[in-house]
């Protein structure tokens, strides 16, 4: 398979518990037995956080012995991992491992941490004092008229947003200040930055519930409790918000069940993956594939092949044209 190798990367995504890093593992294996190198960029938002393990889903130690595993454990979790700092990160981990002719597998349920690292999307500064001048005006003028302001300036902006936001106007208004372009400008398009293919996994909702029944019990069973206990004292607020720690530290505080919490945690989860659901199908470049079909594998490098051959560069490249409907259904031959 000569053609299955030319320095595009792989991006696989979909909802939690999907079995998006065993089919990472089960691709670098093939790839292997044809001498050649590939090596995963985690994309996980919560699983850069050190010391947050279990509570994540890290990758066992046997999967990260097995296949190096990059940007895992890799910030203090006092301090905030934001998609402006993921992005750098990352793509200076991408362009590394391919001036090293390894390919990149990019996968993670996170999905504008995967779209960061390889789509065109900036993410301006901030600027305290044109933010405060912003935020003055709109106490003093109303809200009304900072956005008519901003359907002057930046009206394909203002089309995309509730004129109601404060907050989100006045942001509007401070990167057209800071950057000196439309903030529309700004704004996430469907064009590559970096050569990639997108594998998506799908699976029937019910087997998704269960997988995420089994992977929480699985978690308390392994020590989240132990986890959350030990790294209470060193969250910061952002990594504190991942999902199941809070529910740990009620019971630590006697305000929950473990049973309860357990419970709470796969509720939550299973709401979480149906927003990822809906997050991932709104971009049509993605190749849906069934979790549980039995050729997994070969289909996912087959849609390799066949991208790393240009087959679906016309498409990607007027990604923004199309709408997505159903998840990864928008009628185009190439896409099953």
């Amino acid at each position: 398979m000569p053609h299955l190798f030319n320095q595009r990367v792989i991006s696989i995504v979909g909802p939690t518990a999907t079995g998006k890093t065993d089919l990472a593992i089960d691709m670098v294996r093939v790839f292997r037995r044809h001498d050649l190198e590939a090596e995963i960029v985690n994309a996980d938002a919560y699983q850069m956080y050190e010391g947050m393990d279990i509570g994540t889903a890290k990758p066992s130690a046997a999967q990260q012995y097995e296949v190096r595993h990059h940007l895992l454990g890799i910030s203090d979790p006092h301090v905030p991992m934001t998609v402006a700092r993921f992005q750098k990160l990352s793509r200076a981990c991408i362009d590394q491992l391919q001036r090293r002719g390894i390919r990149p597998i990019l996968v993670g349920g996170s999905g504008l941490y995967s779209r960061a690292a390889i789509d065109d999307m900036s993410f301006p500064g901030t600027n305290p004092e044109i933010r405060e001048h912003l935020e003055r005006r709109a106490e003093l003028e109303g809200p009304t008229v900072l956005f008519a302001e901003l359907q002057g300036r930046d009206p394909i902006a203002a089309a995309r947003m509730d004129p109601h936001n404060v907050r989100r106007t006045i942001r509007a208004l401070e990167v057209i200040e800071i950057t000196g372009r439309a903030y529309s400008a700004n704004l996430p398009h469907y064009c590559y930055k970096i050569p990639t293919i997108q594998i998506g996994l799908d699976i029937d909702r019910d087997e998704l519930d269960r997988r995420i029944d089994v992977r929480t019990a699985s978690m308390i069973r392994n020590g989240l409790l132990e986890e959350a206990r030990e790294m209470r004292p060193k969250l910061g607020l952002t990594a504190a918000k991942a999902l199941g720690y809070q529910e740990m530290f009620d019971v630590l505080d006697g305000r929950l069940t473990l049973g309860e919490a357990e419970k709470t945690i796969a509720q939550k989860t299973k709401r979480l993956a149906r927003k990822q659901m809906g997050w991932f199908g709104r971009d049509p470049r993605i190749h849906w594939i069934q979790a549980l079909d039995p050729d997994l594998v070969d289909k996912a490098l087959k849609v390799v092949a066949r991208a790393d051959d240009g087959e679906f560069d016309g498409f990607d490249a007027e990604a923004d044209t199309y709408v997505s409907h159903h998840l990864g259904d928008i009628g185009r031959r190439w896409r099953s």
